[in-house]
């Protein structure tokens, strides 16, 4: 196998995230071969031995994790929250370093999908891919005209703007509680 980055090594074995990782080896926790790593170090997971507190890591080539998961309200999508909510990851348990790709409030329900598989994580979510979100929305009563030529156009979101997004109002559920769809063409900022 060719040499990649520690921290990448690292995130394959599970334990962390690339950006915990660095962390680690900034703060001297990772040694390759008995010797303390700078960010940057390559290494050779099939050859070298790469540890972290003292503790070698077993790299399984081409072990990936994948899990769907139906999130229910009250649950915020991150791995950890510093206000102490509960998050995503508290539904699974013991479930090695996986994390979750995309978001959803936490007062919303729905699919999510959590990996250790960094690659497709970035595919889906990164602008650049283009990837198409799809999502069906119930709101109280008729959505207003502006507000949904506002999403037409992309919404600021920490001072950037989405792209486009197709939305339409759907049918009439529960009485007065239509549905809406926001389909092809929502991509992240």
């Amino acid at each position: 196998m060719t040499p990649v980055r520690v921290q990448k090594i690292i995130a394959d074995a599970g334990l962390a995230s690339r950006r915990e990782a660095e962390e680690w080896i900034r703060e001297g926790r990772v040694r390759v071969n008995g010797s303390i790593v700078e960010l940057g170090a390559r290494a050779d997971p099939d050859v070298d031995s790469v540890r972290v507190d003292g503790k070698r890591i077993r790299v399984r080539p081409g072990a990936k994790s994948y899990v769907l998961l139906n999130k229910p309200k009250g649950y915020v999508t991150t791995r950890h929250d510093p206000e102490g909510r509960p998050t995503v990851i508290d539904l699974l348990g013991d479930a090695g370093y996986i994390y979750p790709v995309g978001r959803l409030d936490y007062d919303s329900e729905g699919l999510l999908l959590l990996t250790t598989d960094g690659e497709l994580a970035a595919t889906l979510t990164h602008p650049r891919h283009e990837v198409e979100k799809e999502y069906e929305v119930i709101v109280l009563g008729e959505p207003d005209p502006a507000a949904l030529d506002k999403l037409r156009r992309g919404v600021f979101i920490d001072g950037r703007r989405t792209a486009p997004a197709k939305v339409y109002a759907g049918h009439v559920v529960k009485s007065s509680r239509p549905t809406l769809r926001q389909a092809q063409g929502e991509r992240n900022m």
